[in-house]
Formats: structure tokens, C-alpha cells, sequence
């Protein structure tokens, strides 16, 4: 009998043994069941700038580019400017107006900071405006500061010619208008924001981009081509 307990006794631990393996096995994980946990990595400098635009890169997108003010020619441009518009003489826009009553206007200050960039010529209401050289008319244009207005190109489109203030234009004028040098395109006035005391022609020539936009170009000084005009 005694050794029938001890024998039962002998089983019962052995089981117990057993059972304990086999459960701390299964509580276990094996080494494909193990999951590492992974830590969420903190936004890097460039996911940062991808999500929340910098306020510079914010301020070129709203920002429009303005084009160059006409100041900023370089002197070998307006030089060989000069020396070309020189060559195929100018006349004076005015009729019977004389290189000796002219006045160097084109760096005169006007309001808000700008130059004018242009010559005043001085006539009496009515007086006629002539082209100053070969070439056509591509825009009549009426505006604020300059009334009623005339810009012509030059046959290669290389420069503009612009006259401003006019009281009326030549009877007849007209976009695309082919006009030669002397012809009359229009009459002095004192249109847009000149005084109407003291009626003139706003002459300016500037060169052209390569756009070819009648309202933009690189302003060069007159005075010294009309002085010397023949």
C-alpha cells in the first residue's frame, strides 16, 4: 500500500511538471510571433516645410513680379541707342518749334517718386505734332496723366515714340497706319494732367523688350538727339 502512494504521489508531481512546461511555452512568444514596437519618428525639417509653407515661399507665390523700371538700361544700351537714333535723325515733333527753345526735361521729379523721362515741348494749343520718324502707329490710347496719346514703332520695332497731351488727333489716324517722318499724327493740347495754362507736346522714345509691348521699354533721353536734329 505504502508503495502504491509513493507511486501515485510520483505521478501527480510529474504531471504538474508537465503542465507547467507546457503552459510557460505557450505564454511565450516565439521568436516569428515577437513584434517590436515602433516608435513614431518625429517630423523631419523637410516634411515640415512640405506641410506648412514658409511664409517667403508664400510671399513669392501672391507676389507678382513687376517689371524692371526703365532706369535700369545699361549705359552701353542707351549709348548705342543714342548713336543709332542719331544717325537716322530725328526731327523735331513740333512744328516750328527750334532745337534753341527746348528745355532738358528728362530728369525733372514728378509726383510719387518718379522721374519724368521724357521732354516737355512748349507750343501753342493746336499746334501740329509731326512723326518724328519713319515708321507706324500701334496704339491711340487715352489715360490718366496722358490724355490722349500716340505711341509709334520704328520699322525694325526696336524703339517707340510717344506723344502725349494731344488736343486731337490727325483726321483720319488709325491703328497699323504706316506714317513717314513729318507727317502731322496730331495737334498740342493739354490733355490728361498737364495744366491747361500751359498746353505742349510730352515727348519720350524708349527701346523696345523683346516682347515688343507698346506700354513697356527702356527710356532714353530725347533732348540730346532733337538738339541736333536737322
Amino acid at each position: 500500500m505504502k508503495s502504491l502512494l509513493l507511486f501515485l504521489a510520483g505521478v501527480l508531481v510529474g504531471a504538474n511538471v508537465v503542465y507547467f512546461m507546457v503552459a510557460r511555452d505557450c505564454r511565450a512568444p516565439t521568436t516569428t510571433d515577437k513584434t517590436t514596437p515602433v516608435a513614431t519618428p518625429a517630423p523631419s525639417t523637410s516634411s515640415q516645410a512640405a506641410s506648412q509653407p514658409s511664409a517667403s515661399v508664400a510671399s513669392v507665390a501672391t507676389t507678382p513680379t513687376l517689371a524692371p523700371p526703365a532706369t535700369d538700361a545699361t549705359p552701353a544700351v542707351t549709348a548705342a541707342a543714342l548713336a543709332q537714333l542719331s544717325a537716322a535723325g530725328l526731327l523735331l515733333p513740333v512744328a516750328g518749334i527750334t532745337a534753341k527753345q527746348l528745355t532738358d526735361t528728362f530728369t525733372d521729379a514728378r509726383g510719387e517718386g518718379r522721374s519724368h523721362e521724357a521732354l516737355d515741348i512748349m507750343a501753342a494749343r493746336g499746334t501740329p505734332v509731326l512723326a518724328t520718324a519713319d515708321g507706324k502707329v500701334v496704339k491711340l490710347f487715352t489715360s490718366v496723366r496722358g490724355g490722349l496719346t500716340i505711341y509709334e514703332f520704328d520699322p525694325t520695332e526696336t524703339y517707340a515714340y510717344y506723344y502725349a497731351h494731344l488736343d486731337r488727333y490727325q483726321a483720319g489716324l488709325t491703328e497699323g497706319q504706316a506714317i513717314k517722318r513729318g507727317d502731322v499724327i496730331g495737334y498740342v493740347g493739354s490733355t490728361g494732367d498737364a495744366s491747361p495754362e500751359a498746353p505742349h507736346l510730352h515727348f519720350a522714345i524708349f527701346v523696345l523688350g523683346p516682347e515688343k509691348q507698346w506700354w513697356k521699354g527702356t527710356a532714353i533721353n530725347p533732348y540730346p538727339l532733337l538738339t541736333s536734329a536737322r
